[in-house]
């Protein structure tokens, strides 16, 4: 498929098969179309609170409505070859995942932002390499927050071949350096089926996993994922020869909570926002007192963010 990207291609239905071993990945009927290459935008170096504050005061959001960002890229997504099954392929900068990766996007993945729908992994990877572009790149908060790819480590795949699972968030630990000094690394970890998404933050240096789950329960709902987290960590400590000082403690953080069934994917990434804007490797047990809850307002400001990026972007 990489191989058309780029160009204009007449592509055959039963030869397209996007992220298909992942989960949360909807399911496109997709049709003969444009895989489109974007590529990123040249590094910016402002403070990076100043840049998320200056992106939200530009884009006024009134709760429950759509904004003209919105409805801009809505026109723009309406009037395009993706209303007729077409697909972007979208290269993200290696910095985001510590590899090459891209992602693609299609007409229900835009569907999901404008309509507040159920997130699938495609708009949640897009926000990640928002974050990382106005955030965090050429910053030093690189050094301090790194992302895990959702399409590598989910509960479906975790069933399917745990072993391997936990040999690639291994490598994604050794992909960032010694961990030596406090660091976060995110994992917006997904229950299979299009399911439940829940954030898993973890301090390698102090040992400290901490599980953010916008619906109540802790991390014994999902025990194969603990499981796989834990072997992960000691393997990579282990290849570092670093020792094992301690036990791995989890942390349930008291963190906001949705109360609808769709609002969890906007939560895990209202999570990874709102730490890496306060720059905070500790997470308070009791959360952020600045963010003890989330109103739809808050949501809405991420999806403005988020289609102010795509248009700048160019993705569509």
């Amino acid at each position: 498929m990489r191989d058309a990207v780029g160009s204009f291609v007449g592509w055959p239905l039963d030869l397209i098969f996007p992220d298909a071993e992942t989960p949360t990945r909807p399911t496109h009927k997709v049709g003969k179309g444009i895989s489109r290459r974007i590529e990123s935008v040249a590094s910016q170096k402002e403070v990076p609170g100043r840049k998320l504050k200056s992106a939200a005061k530009d884009i006024p959001t009134t709760s429950g409505t759509k904004s003209q960002i919105m409805m801009r890229l809505e026109k723009m997504v309406d009037e395009s070859d993706i209303m007729h099954g077409a697909i972007r392929s979208i290269d993200f900068d290696e910095g985001v995942f510590g590899a090459a990766h891209f992602e693609i996007i299609a007409k229900e993945d835009m569907q999901q932002l404008f309509e507040h729908d159920e997130l699938g992994i495609a708009i949640i990877h897009t926000y990640i390499w928002y974050m990382y572009v106005t955030l965090m790149r050429g910053t030093e908060l690189c050094n301090r927050f790194n992302f895990i790819a959702a399409s590598r480590i989910n509960a479906t795949l975790i069933t399917k071949n745990p072993t391997s699972v936990k040999n690639d968030l291994v490598d994604r630990f050794m992909a960032a350096g010694d961990n030596t000094t406090p660091s976060l690394y995110f994992l917006p970890f997904n229950s299979g089926n299009g399911g439940h998404w829940v954030l898993v933050a973890m301090d390698l240096s102090r040992l400290i996993v901490y599980y953010l789950d916008s619906l109540s329960g802790d991390w014994s709902k999902y025990p194969s994922m603990k499981k796989t987290v834990d072997a992960a960590i000691i393997k990579f400590r282990s290849k570092k020869n670093y020792r094992n000082r301690k036990d791995i403690t989890w942390v349930r953080v008291q963190c906001p909570q949705q109360n609808n069934s769709v609002d969890c994917g906007f939560f895990v990434l209202r999570f990874m926002r709102d730490i890496i804007a306060l720059n905070r490797i500790d997470i308070p047990k009791m959360y952020f007192e600045e963010y003890k809850s989330y109103s739809r307002a808050h949501l809405d400001e991420m999806k403005d963010e988020l289609c102010q990026f795509i248009v700048d972007q160019r993705i569509i």
